[in-house]
Parts: C-alpha cells; structure tokens; sequence
C-alpha cells in the first residue's frame, strides 16, 4: 500500500514537473506586446500565451495579458482564439508557471506588479483566501471571469 502511494506521489510529481518545464521562458529582449515593457525583468509576474504552431507572447503581468486576450485584432493581428495551445501566469507564492484557465485571481490588493494594480495569480481557493487576508485583497475572480473592462478599471485603480 505504501509503495502504491509512493510510485502514485512520484507520477504526480513528474507530471506536474514536466508542464512545467514546457512553458517557454522569455529571452532577455521579449517585449509585452501590450505595453512595451521588457518582460525578463520581472520574473515574479511573467504570463505566456503559447500558440499551436509553437511561438509564443510574454507578458509582465496577468494584466497585460487579459488585455491582449480580450483584443486579438489590436495586439496579434492575424490570430485567433482557437489556435491558442495554452496560457500560463506565475504562481504568487511558489513563482511557478501555471495554467491560467485553472487560476484564481485577487485583485485590489497591497501588492503592486511592474504596471502598477495587478491580478495577483494564486494556485487555489485556500491560497487565495489567505492572500485576501494578509494583503487586503478585494475579489476574487476565475479565469473566465475576468471580461474585458476589468483591467481597465484595474489601471484606474477602481476594484
């Protein structure tokens, strides 16, 4: 029975370890494509958005890249939201990619990112909640639910 959990504990391990090592990283001149910032000085909070076809768009935030999903025709001509292959941000606390479909996100926080308000990316409900509480966290929001004007609202500070 031990040995089970083991070899099970194992497999998790590796297949968690594996994502992670297939997001891309950024070369030290990848620019946001939404605000120009060089994204490899700000590791904390880089997000990617990694396409079918292998390339890939880093971002300094999750900001920036909720901006650039929520405006394709403006930020990547020619895309499309169908040949997107996965989306990553940067875990809060462990600073490991993750996927962003399956994130939560606090927002009106003490923390700021590179560009000032931030969604604040956390790996699940308790790390969000304990988040809420030690930086004065707002909201609280999944992936899907962040619509198009809420980083908008988040630049002007408006939670």
């Amino acid at each position: 029975m031990l040995r089970r959990a083991f070899l099970a504990l194992c497999i998790c391990f590796w297949a968690t370890a594996s994502v992670a090592q297939n997001v891309p990283k950024p070369g030290p001149k990848d620019l946001c494509p939404v605000c120009g910032m060089l994204v490899s000085k700000y590791p904390n909070w880089i997000a990617v958005v990694v396409w079918k076809d292998g390339h890939s768009h880093f971002f300094d935030g999750a900001k920036d890249m909720f901006k650039f999903l929520h405006d394709l025709p403006k930020y990547a001509p020619g895309h499309r939201k169908e040949e997107i292959a996965s989306i990553h941000v940067t875990d809060f606390y462990n600073l490991q990619r993750m996927d962003a479909r399956k994130t939560l996100f606090v927002i009106g926080s003490d923390v700021l990112g590179p560009m000032g308000h931030e969604f604040v990316p956390l790996a699940n409900q308790a790390d969000a909640d304990d988040f809420m509480k030690d930086h004065k966290g707002k909201k609280i929001f999944s992936f899907e639910r962040i619509t198009p004007g809420i980083p908008d609202a988040l630049d002007a500070g408006k939670f």
